[in-house]
């Protein structure tokens, strides 16, 4: 795309402004994992740890809507499986399920979950792709559009793949920082953009069939040690996982390894505002976590509006973290506590001009630019 048309994008609502961490490129460990961003024919990228694929992300473009998959399970087994699938085991009409995607079933009245082939969630700018070693970048700008050819909402995103070791079988982390605002394609569709009360969105996880409690031998289980779909179902968590066994290898050295996939849901995308006279220095405010959509058969969501609908406006965009970690064994509750705090820890991520040659845009930290832990 043009820069001119880049330029206008970014200007015309960002993620979350930084401050400038100085022109000079951060120097990583050299010898941390490498993780290298490969532009593929198709409409596609490759996230690669070390030349191994992590996860690929597709624009929607050609299929409708944008989404990642796989997520490669953390092994150094050759022909690893993934974490995470496309489809519906035993369901044809749940074809909307897409790996790990973004969809709300009442985005001001319409349906944006369901398969619809006038509908679309799918990228229309990129910003960056950035690799680099112990982590690696992609911005982009998506478009929800509904069937009657209207953007209802504008969706940035920005994505971190990060290892969490030397090789990807230490397993790895993909954070996902969304910014959304209403869409921008004419008179009558500029206003603010209500999110229905409903179970269904905004990020959605359909894991591997092998997974799953019910097609496979997993295992739900989410922060306060609460397993099962009965038991998470509908219930506030901080984190959810689901963990099981996942085929590796071929042939002969064909096997199942456990391995699994833990959701985080950042507590400031529950937060109403900053407090007034907070002591600590203004944290958003942070209320109980979310609650979650589960299911026996391989699914996990938090519902960012099961409890109450969610405006969206030019004024106050609507600003959302997660975070997925792809993790060796089976699930480990310290494990998962410690990727929380670090999580937390971690500033957000944003977009910038760049000053540097040869380069429109580049991602960085808010408040200092250097990458997370």
């Amino acid at each position: 795309m043009h820069a001119v048309l880049l330029v206008a994008a970014v200007l015309a609502g960002p993620p979350a402004p930084v401050d400038d961490p100085g022109d000079a490129p951060q120097v990583a460990d050299p010898s941390a994992a490498y993780v290298q961003l490969e532009p593929l024919p198709g409409e596609a990228v490759s996230f690669r740890v070390n030349g191994v694929e992590a996860t690929r992300w597709h624009t929607g473009t050609t299929i409708g809507r944008a989404s990642f998959y796989p997520l490669t399970a953390p092994t150094d087994a050759p022909a690893a499986g993934s974490l995470v699938r496309m489809g519906h085991p035993g369901a044809p009409n749940h074809s909307h399920h897409r790996g790990v995607w973004f969809a709300h079933q009442d985005v001001n009245g319409r349906n944006f979950w369901e398969d619809d082939p006038a509908v679309t969630v799918r990228q229309t700018d990129w910003l960056a792709l950035e690799s680099g070693r112990g982590e690696g970048r992609m911005a982009c700008r998506l478009a929800w559009v509904g069937a009657d050819g209207r953007t209802a909402l504008t969706q940035d995103l920005v994505a971190a793949l990060r290892p969490l070791g030397a090789t990807l079988a230490d397993g790895y982390e993909l954070e996902l920082h969304l910014t959304l605002r209403p869409g921008d394609d004419g008179p009558g569709n500029d206003g603010p953009v209500t999110l229905g009360q409903t179970n269904f969105g905004l990020l959605g996880v359909r894991v591997a069939e092998s997974l799953s409690e019910h097609f496979g031998a997993g295992r739900l289980t989410d922060d306060a040690g609460r397993t099962g779909e009965p038991a998470i179902f509908g219930n506030a968590a901080r984190w959810v996982d689901y963990s099981g066994p996942v085929p590796v290898g071929q042939g002969e050295a064909f096997r199942f390894e456990p391995h699994g996939l833990t959701v985080f849901d950042h507590p400031a995308n529950r937060a109403a505002g900053v407090a007034e006279g907070d002591e600590t220095g203004g944290e958003p405010v942070e209320g109980e976590p979310v609650r979650w959509h589960v299911r026996a058969d391989g699914w996990i969501g938090p519902s960012l509006c099961r409890e109450a609908p969610r405006e969206v406006s030019a004024e106050e965009p609507l600003a959302l973290r997660y975070l997925l970690h792809a993790h060796p064994g089976p699930y480990a509750a310290e494990v998962a506590a410690a990727r929380y705090e670090a999580f937390l820890a971690r500033p957000p991520l944003g977009v910038r001009k760049s000053s540097r040659p040869h380069t429109a845009f580049e991602i960085v930290r808010q408040g200092d630019g250097e990458p997370g832990d």
